[in-house]
């Protein structure tokens, strides 16, 4: 009888701590914070093969550099200035989403592209800069994008980091924006479609689909972000090949030009909304056409007797 009143207590004890770890559990997955964690991984595509061809061109030591003349809305205006695409390749580290400085079998070999615009609004200048890092083996979305906005106002931030899902951080000085963090299920990106030209335009997204517009878009026209119904298109004439994208609910509409055959170089751009605010706000289309394209290992080039070769590019 005392023995088994002892296992009794036993399975008492036994199915009490059960039920607090059953409970504890329960708790947890209704935590939103672990729940993010834990998600399972997207399926990832099948690598795509890399041809000679494309290694030989992106990975000889250099990087692109294309400069354009630039004709950029802002504030109801046409703004005269100039952009510059810097594309390079790099190892990616897939945990910090930072450039791997270490050879290692983790790295993801990445199409960087570090776009910049340039422009004077009045007395006062804008400097823009987006980075986007898009895996070479076209297999994913882009693994990080960041944007930065610098003018006399202030300077804005926005990072997006795809992990389980999409990672949104995003810093402003205007006070209905401030500091956020939050998160967005994946769709398409508008920013890696400039790496995707450059890689495999004949993967590029076509037709009726969801697409996150641009973080500059975004940032500078105080749009909520988020995945917008898109119509995209894949046009060809003579040597040039046209990707258009139409957003219905943004009334905007991006047309990318590039050459038909690799290295599928972009040669101009138009983006066409309705920018400014108030009685200002109007139709206008900012324009991008190329000055000239290098090829070179810019980041040892850093000193006085390299500054000839800003002359190279126009600016």
């Amino acid at each position: 009888m005392n023995n088994l009143k002892l296992n009794s207590r036993h399975y008492i004890i036994f199915g009490m701590v059960l039920l607090l770890s059953s409970c504890k559990e329960k708790s947890l997955e209704k935590s939103d914070t672990l729940a993010i964690g834990t998600m399972e991984k997207e399926t990832q595509a099948p690598k795509k093969q890399l041809t000679q061809e494309f290694k030989d061109y992106w990975y000889n030591g250099t990087a692109e550099i294309t400069s354009y003349s630039l004709e950029q809305a802002r504030y109801g205006e046409i703004r005269e200035g100039n952009a510059v695409m810097i594309f390079v390749t790099e190892p990616f580290l897939p945990g910090l989403q930072v450039k791997a400085d270490t050879n290692d079998s983790n790295n993801i070999p990445v199409l960087k592209l570090n776009a910049t615009k340039n422009y004077i609004t009045g007395i006062y200048p804008y400097s823009i800069m987006t980075s986007s890092f898009y895996p070479v083996y076209d297999n994913q979305h882009a693994l990080k994008l960041s944007f930065s906005s610098q003018e006399w106002c202030g300077h804005v931030y926005a990072q997006l980091n795809n992990r389980d899902d999409f990672e949104i951080m995003s810093h402003s000085y205007f006070g209905s924006e401030a500091d956020q963090d939050y998160h967005l299920g994946k769709a398409n990106l508008e920013n890696e479609i400039w790496n995707k030209i450059r890689i495999n335009p004949a993967n590029l997204p076509i037709g009726k689909l969801t697409m996150i517009p641009s973080l500059e878009f975004i940032r500078l026209t105080h749009k909520e972000l988020k995945a917008y119904e898109a119509i995209t298109t894949l046009t060809k004439a003579d040597d040039i090949n046209t990707y258009e994208i139409t957003y219905p609910d943004l009334e905007r509409t991006l047309k990318i030009n590039f050459r038909s055959e690799f290295p599928y170089t972009i040669e101009s751009w138009m983006d066409t909304y309705k920018d400014g605010f108030g009685e200002k706000a109007k139709v206008l289309t900012s324009t991008a056409t190329i000055i000239n394209r290098i090829t070179t290992p810019y980041w040892k080039q850093n000193s006085n007797k390299d500054l000839s070769l800003r002359d190279s590019l126009g600016l």
